[in-house]
């Protein structure tokens, strides 16, 4: 048989011979990054993609109940986002961290001027415009610390925890 192999941006590399599922596999980076829910990577987490559309942020964190593709719950239980503030504080240091080196790389670090609070600023400015994102993709990020990928997720059951 002849192995057919796809390659775009978001699918990895496989190949498919006969009777193997034709469907390819999503990327993992990919589904993450256009948010979508990490059993089937296919479904969207959030019922409006673009977390920016409106200036009310109450619309930030408005998600299905279940994925319309594989019916994956996404509250998995009651208080189960809570640990997606570690999630926030660790890409919002990250975020920083990467400010900072670009600033000390492009432009310096001094005591003979204010470059530093320049710095602090601009920073502080960054965090505040992609806060609702940065949000989302914590959500999208500790889901995945415990619902895995399932290439049968048409045939097998949702995760649960109990």
């Amino acid at each position: 048989q002849v192995a057919i192999t796809f390659v775009t941006e978001k699918y990895d590399c496989f190949s498919t011979f006969a009777g193997m599922s034709s469907k390819p596999k999503p990327n993992y980076y990919w589904s993450m990054l256009s948010m979508k829910c990490p059993r089937c990577r296919r479904g969207p987490m959030f019922k409006e993609s673009n977390p920016f559309k409106s200036l009310k942020l109450s619309h930030i964190f408005n998600m299905h109940d279940n994925c319309p593709v594989c019916n994956q719950k996404y509250d998995l239980e009651q208080g189960f986002w809570y640990g997606t503030g570690y999630v926030s504080y660790a890409l919002a240091v990250a975020v920083s961290a990467t400010t900072f080196v670009a600033w000390l790389v492009l432009i310096g670090i001094s005591v003979d001027d204010n470059r530093i609070f320049w710095w602090l600023g601009i920073n502080t400015a960054v965090l505040i415009i992609t806060q609702p994102w940065l949000m989302r993709l914590s959500r999208v990020i500790y889901i995945r610390f415990f619902v895995k990928y399932d290439a049968d997720y048409e045939k097998t059951k949702p995760v649960e925890l109990h």
